[in-house]
């Protein structure tokens, strides 16, 4: 009887994971966290076999295997669907090689840990954000994804899968867009990151050719953006905008939303996270600049284009250098002989350029004299691990306090098969103002 009493006690006290008075039996009880959870060795998945064609349904697909230490296993819950899922395919660019696997980002579950010491854990709740799009491994439209940790953001308990699989390549286009195009620091807000800072601290060697001089000489340190300054968004209904918004707004910036009001404008108005100061509507685009420009008077020098190169267009009027304040005054301690930095050095006289970010294309015209051209250098999330901390550390801290909201959901298909459906859904321009999710499950 003695002896039950004791087993009846140990099983106890490994349930409510007491420890118990011997260092034997504690060791006993004491269960490490598995390094990854068992998973198939084959999958089902999308497969695009040629421009123009819908997406196969394939099964008996190999699950996609972890090579770098940094890496994980995700196992898909819900998929996050977005323009490029579509255009690519109907335009035929961005897809390196066929059969090709798309989709960009997807909440899940971690069934396999890195190697290396990390902040995630099997059966962590994961909202992966898939910017290397040239890596299948890596793609949303699959059972399993590999992903790096640094691009891997925990999820709080207060969000679903779905809610979660809404927010992420809009986030790191918001935030490249503001932090490095525009010089946003975020530093403030909840010990954000500084990317202007940050990226100009990585040996050149390492950005890519392609995005080496946005990210090193797109914008002078006396021209960032700071708390006060007026930003535009043309599109202001758009997931991007949408998140855009709230992030300027938390770095202190005011804002201008461009939207079809008819459809988008009570929404907007009524929502705390992206009210913005000025509401215009897009209908008429020259009449859009005119207000711009009359409620400005001249202290727009930041505006994000979501739609294409029309409306960038258009927005580069509201940009014109006309509209340009003067530099600050340089400081006592700036050197007086320095050579001279483009566009302008910065004393009483100087113009502060007016600078443009598109984020699906850009005017066919060369800038106007005052004004740059940005593109948004979206790698710089998966290529450069200390930008990818940076930023999913920061979004799990963000959506953990509440201060970032996901984009509202417009509907949720159900399973792989079904984002045929949904992307022929947002071709036909059903799925406007939110995000149009697939429940993998």
């Amino acid at each position: 009887m003695g002896g039950l009493s004791f087993l009846r006690r140990m099983s106890l006290q490994q349930k409510n994971r007491t420890p118990v008075s011997t260092a034997s039996t504690s060791a006993e009880i004491v269960e490490e966290e598995p390094a990854q959870i068992a998973t198939p060795e084959t999958q089902t998945v999308l497969l695009l076999h040629a421009a123009r064609q819908p997406y196969q349904l394939t099964e008996d697909y190999p699950v996609p295997q972890v090579e770098g230490d940094s890496e994980v296993l995700v196992r898909a819950q819900a998929i996050g669907l977005n323009p490029i899922d579509w255009k690519a395919p109907d335009f035929n660019f961005a897809i390196p090689e066929l059969p090709y696997i798309s989709g960009r980002e997807l909440a899940g579950v971690v069934v396999q840990k890195p190697r290396h010491a990390s902040r995630l854990k099997v059966r962590d709740r994961v909202l992966v954000i898939s910017t290397d799009y040239r890596d299948l491994r890596k793609a949303a439209y699959q059972q399993y994804v590999v992903a790096f940790d640094y691009n891997t953001v925990r999820l709080p308990r207060t969000l679903s899968f779905e809610e979660g699989s809404t927010l992420g390549v809009a986030f790191v286009a918001a935030a490249l867009s503001l932090g490095v195009c525009m010089g946003v620091d975020f530093s403030s807000v909840l010990d954000g990151p500084d990317l202007f800072s940050l990226v100009r601290g990585v040996a050149p060697e390492v950005l890519a050719d392609d995005i080496r001089k946005e990210c090193l000489d797109s914008i002078r340190d006396y021209e960032r953006a700071v708390a006060g300054d007026w930003l535009a968004v043309w599109g202001g209904s758009s997931t991007s905008a949408n998140i855009t918004i709230q992030l300027a707004k938390l770095a202190g910036l005011k804002t201008i939303a461009i939207v079809d009001k008819a459809k988008h404008g009570l929404r907007l108005a009524n929502h705390k996270s992206i009210r913005t100061d000025l509401l215009v509507d897009s209908h008429d685009p020259q009449r859009a600049v005119d207000i711009i420009r009359g409620n400005l008077k001249g202290k727009l020098r930041f505006g994000i284009d979501t739609r294409g190169k029309e409306s960038a267009t258009s927005l580069l009027q509201a940009l014109s250098p006309g509209n340009l304040a003067t530099a600050p005054p340089a400081s006592k301690d700036s050197p007086v002989d320095s050579p001279p930095s483009p566009p302008a050095t910065p004393h009483d006289s100087a113009l502060l350029s007016a600078h443009l970010i598109g984020l699906t294309g850009l005017p066919k015209q060369t800038p106007p004299e005052g004004t740059l051209f940005h593109t948004v250098p979206i790698k710089l999330f998966h290529e450069v691990p200390a930008v990818g901390e940076a930023l999913v550390s920061w979004l799990e801290r963000l959506l953990s306090s509440g201060l970032v909201s996901p984009p509202e959901i417009i509907d949720v298909e159900q399973g792989l098969g079904s984002i045929n459906k949904g992307l022929d859904r947002m071709r036909k321009g059903e799925i406007s103002g939110g995000k149009l999710v697939v429940n993998v499950t």
